[in-house]
């Protein structure tokens, strides 16, 4: 605490008192001066009044006096203010930070990395189970013991936008998201100009293909869906009973097809489903659904409910074509190392290249008690070499990194046949609330009830006649959520 105490100077310096004029001596007997002293003389009342203190020496002292007590009183109220507040730049501050599918080894170079260079901060990495992080997420932000920074889904953002912070100003701005990322990063990050976290990778749905069978078959890898369907059809073996031995295709069901939600907003997309505003366009989503039931139905028919789940019947080579993202290399590798796989675009409609993102997000807590210190970590995450360690980091317990969000840094994975077609289709990638493996008990997940519901409900009906429960589920579920 600074405290500047200023002193006035009178005008006029201080004069000495004018000489009396001479006088001449009165000689006084001493009999005199002890029986009578003279008599003051009269009051001339045109001299000033003589001050009631003792004079110039007393006031100087009064004035010292002043001027020291101030003095005094200002440096203790300094002392005791510094020692009991002390000085917050100088405090030293704890972080914590809610972390999913890196483990505390990977993520701890970094914060390391960042305590280096700020040795009065440290961050606390804490690892989360996905399946069940963001109610429990939520509950202790609202109780005042949630973390300080934590990771979230691309799709949350409307529901997760009153628990989170949007970043101060030089840490990435809406410019720099456009200028330097992908577009769906900006599109899903930014709501009225302010942005809502730092994206350390992203992710977009595929085309697996197993290899042998498409050599076995003489197949080309579909680029549009009328190619797609062909392929599907001729790779699908069935026994004399009709029961299918080897799927041409993972779609139209719900429940054993690894991430059927993303796949069905990728066709809805594709034919011009704003997700936003549903109801609008629920022609289109319906054309789309009807499209997707239809690999399930009747005797042309490449897939249905019977079948183990898509991953696990592609690991086994059972399944011709999947649909899955990047970590789902991992799983496939782990069930069956052995597989001959290779990953490609996703089809597309002619003139509608779209694809479908699913990614994280690291955030500040609203109601964190060191906003200051956590946007600066949030800075140092934001840097592209923070992104490359992150990503020489992660790649050092398996076979790649997460994919930079940066189109600059992507381009430096394009020589890597399992990740390039990710990062090819991350330019023109869009988002959907209809995401798999979310785990959020909000917005994905009722969104994936009336999607689940409908597609079931085309055993019997049509998916275009139930429409209208699904878009209105839609609205309900955006109107409670936020988009």
């Amino acid at each position: 605490m600074d405290e500047n105490v200023i002193f006035s100077k009178s005008d006029q310096p201080l004069q000495p008192p004018q000489q009396q004029a001479q006088v001449s001596p009165v000689v006084v007997s001493q009999t005199q001066a002890a029986v009578s002293p003279p008599s003051s003389p009269p009051a001339d009342p045109m001299l000033p009044k003589p001050p009631e203190s003792s004079g110039f020496p007393g006031g100087i002292l009064k004035w010292v006096g002043l001027v020291v007590g101030i003095l005094v009183i200002a440096i203790v109220i300094f002392l005791i203010t510094t020692h009991f507040k002390g000085d917050s730049k100088e405090e030293p501050v704890t972080l914590t930070y809610w972390g999913l599918f890196e483990d505390k080894q990977v993520m701890q170079s970094l914060v390391d990395d960042f305590h280096r260079l700020n040795p009065k901060i440290t961050v606390n990495y804490v690892q989360k189970d996905v399946r069940d992080y963001r109610q429990g997420l939520v509950t202790q932000i609202i109780n005042g013991n949630g973390p300080d920074i934590y990771r979230f889904h691309n799709s949350w953002v409307g529901m997760m936008r009153q628990y989170l912070s949007p970043l101060t100003e030089g840490i990435l701005t809406s410019d720099d998201l456009k200028n330097n990322y992908y577009p769906i990063i900006q599109k899903d990050l930014v709501r009225n100009g302010a942005v809502y976290g730092v994206p350390l990778q992203i992710d977009d749905l595929a085309l697996f293909i197993n290899s042998d069978l498409f050599s076995a078959g003489g197949k080309s890898v579909p680029k549009t869906w009328d190619e797609f369907v062909k392929v599907a059809k001729d790779l699908v073996v069935k026994d004399s009973n009709g029961r299918i031995q080897t799927a041409g295709a993972s779609l139209g069901t719900f429940d054993n097809i690894t991430h059927a939600p993303d796949i069905i907003a990728l066709l809805m997309a594709q034919n011009g489903t704003d997700f936003s505003n549903f109801s609008v366009t629920k022609a289109n989503a319906a054309q789309a659904l009807e499209f997707y039931t239809a690999f399930a139905k009747d005797e042309g028919s490449v897939w249905d409910s019977t079948l183990d789940p898509s991953l696990t019947a592609f690991s086994k080579g059972n399944l011709a074509m999947y649909f899955g993202y990047s970590w789902d290399i991992f799983s496939i590798k782990a069930l069956n190392s052995q597989l001959n796989f290779s990953i490609h675009p996703v089809p597309n409609l002619p003139g509608r290249k779209i694809g479908m993102a699913s990614y994280w997000v690291e955030g500040v807590s609203l109601k964190s008690k060191h906003q200051k210190e956590a946007m600066l970590f949030m800075k140092y995450l934001a840097q592209k070499e923070t992104l490359q360690k992150h990503y020489t980091e992660v790649a050092k317990t398996r076979l790649f990194g997460e994919i930079y969000p940066r189109r600059d840094l992507g381009q430096t994975l394009m020589t890597n046949p399992l990740v390039s077609p990710f990062v090819e289709q991350a330019e023109y990638a869009t988002s959907s609330y209809f995401m798999s493996d979310t785990y959020d008990k909000g917005i994905n997940d009722q969104m994936n009830v009336y999607l689940g519901n409908t597609i079931r409900g085309s055993d019997s009906t049509s998916a275009a006649s139930n429409i209208d429960t699904l878009s209105q589920g839609v609205d309900q579920v955006l109107a409670k959520y936020g988009k």
